[in-house]
């Protein structure tokens, strides 16, 4: 599924990424952990094309991500990457529905079709009641579980998600992370994720640490 040889990334005079290879398979959850600074959020940036690296190759589905640009890029992002992040970044304005319809109306598909693909992503993920409702009505673990719904809608390859459960309390971290499970079991779902909490790293297939900018 993904595939990044010889990952390197600098700041100035500061070595961010040391040379990174990583290999990912499809229905896979790979967890990185590592301490503050060891480069996990600048990887995963890099490999969901939201950064780019100074050196190295990057191929998803055997498409080289490191030579598209512009529009092509931003169209693959869209229609084959999902993202979860720490805060859910949901739009306050928009209702559950319309937040997680928005990746499938930027990619042009038909509105009927998005608005059914995205209530049934919202009951399987246990938010059949709160289709409706907006950001500030509902839990920080509703919130997110919307933001996962979001990440899926457009069925794509893989999902970067980057410290997922770093803003819940330890039961909802725990139901988000055996939600990642069901979503490979079911659907055959890739994960990415970083996190800080190894408790919850050891239910993926495989996990992988980092330190000073390499996978050790």
């Amino acid at each position: 599924m993904l595939v990044a040889k010889n990952i390197t990334k600098q700041y100035g005079d500061l070595s961010i990424l040391k040379g990174i290879d990583i290999t990912i398979n499809k229905g896979e959850i790979v967890s990185i952990i590592g301490s503050s600074g060891a480069g996990k959020s600048t990887l995963l940036h890099i490999l969901g094309t939201l950064d780019n690296a100074d050196t190295g190759e990057i191929f998803l589905n055997d498409v080289a991500l490191h030579q598209l640009k512009g529009k092509k890029l931003s169209a693959f992002r869209n229609q084959q990457i999902g993202f979860i992040f720490q805060f859910h970044h949901l739009l306050p304005e928009f209702t559950a529905l319309e937040n997680v319809c928005i990746p499938a109306w930027i990619a042009k598909r038909k509105n009927i079709e998005v608005k059914q693909a995205a209530k049934k992503l919202l009951t399987i993920l246990g938010l059949e009641n709160r289709i409706d409702n907006k950001p500030n009505q509902l839990s920080g673990g509703e919130q997110q579980r919307v933001a996962v719904a979001r990440a899926l809608i457009n069925q794509p390859y893989i999902v970067f998600a980057d410290e997922p459960t770093g803003n819940l309390d330890s039961m909802n971290a725990k139901e988000m992370h055996q939600l990642f499970t069901q979503l490979r079991d079911e659907f055959h779902q890739t994960f990415l994720i970083v996190t800080h909490n190894e408790e919850l790293a050891s239910l993926s297939n495989r996990v992988l640490h980092m330190k000073d900018g390499k996978i050790i």
